[in-house]
């Protein structure tokens, strides 16, 4: 009997026993499936986390790159501006230096200036230029008339003028055209003795001694033409004088 009941307490014993180790593996799989479980929420914020973080990353960037193009549309529309003030400032420079160029020139119509005439430098009033200019194209037209009218109006209005025995020159010339001999003679004889050293008193001689020969008078004209060659020796004008005395019979 109690054998019986030793062996009957060592049977339940053993049917508790397999019954808990039948249950252990149960429990030991439900404890791994919630840690797999939290693992995968972890990783799932983990990863929703990560993918705000990079959706930030990208606006970022994306906004970067927007402010970025904006500074460099800022940057041409600058660099364009900066173009135009430059081109307008050369503009400006360019009309002021054109301003006072032309005011300068303007002023100096008003100025007395150095001006070589002939060969000789002198001091030009305002309008002596304009005034000779003026005579002589009306002598280069063939109004001699009033070409000499216009150099005797010169000659009167500009006693120290540069333009004196060069006015006085073609006064004689004009009045010449005008058949006028005395006048004209008389006229270059007044170059000859006012401005003796001048380019043109050697032209007056010779323009004499034409007028002399023109009218007949050889022994004044071989008079004039070798005071041309004395006076004037080794000028055109002395040759001119030379090849004029060898043609006089």
């Amino acid at each position: 009997m109690t054998h019986r009941f030793s062996w009957l307490r060592l049977a339940a014993a053993t049917c508790i026993a397999g019954t808990a180790f039948a249950a252990l593996p149960a429990h030991a799989g439900i404890f791994d499936d919630d840690q797999a479980r939290q693992a995968i929420l972890d990783l799932r914020t983990k990863t929703d986390s990560l993918s705000s973080q990079l959706s930030a990353a990208q606006r970022t960037i994306l906004d970067q790159s927007n402010r970025l193009d904006q500074l460099n549309q800022q940057v041409a529309t600058l660099r364009g501006q900066n173009e135009d003030m430059g081109n307008q400032l050369a503009t400006l420079q360019k009309q002021q230096k054109d301003y006072y160029t032309d005011l300068d020139t303007r002023l100096k119509k008003f100025e007395p200036q150095q001006q070589t005439v002939d060969g000789v430098q002198g001091e030009v009033q305002p309008g002596e230029t304009d005034s000779f200019n003026a005579a002589s194209q009306q002598f280069r037209n063939g109004d001699f008339k009033n070409a000499a009218a216009s150099f005797r109006s010169f000659i009167a209005k500009f006693p120290q003028s540069p333009y004196q025995p060069t006015a006085q020159y073609w006064l004689g010339n004009a009045l010449y055209a005008l058949r006028d001999y005395k006048g004209s003679t008389a006229t270059w004889q007044g170059v000859v003795a006012k401005y003796p050293q001048h380019p043109r008193a050697p032209e007056a001689l010779l323009a004499i001694a034409n007028n002399q020969l023109e009218q007949g008078q050889k022994a004044a004209a071989r008079k004039t033409l070798d005071q041309v060659v004395a006076q004037y020796s080794g000028t055109d004008a002395a040759q001119s004088a030379q090849s004029k005395l060898a043609q006089i019979k």
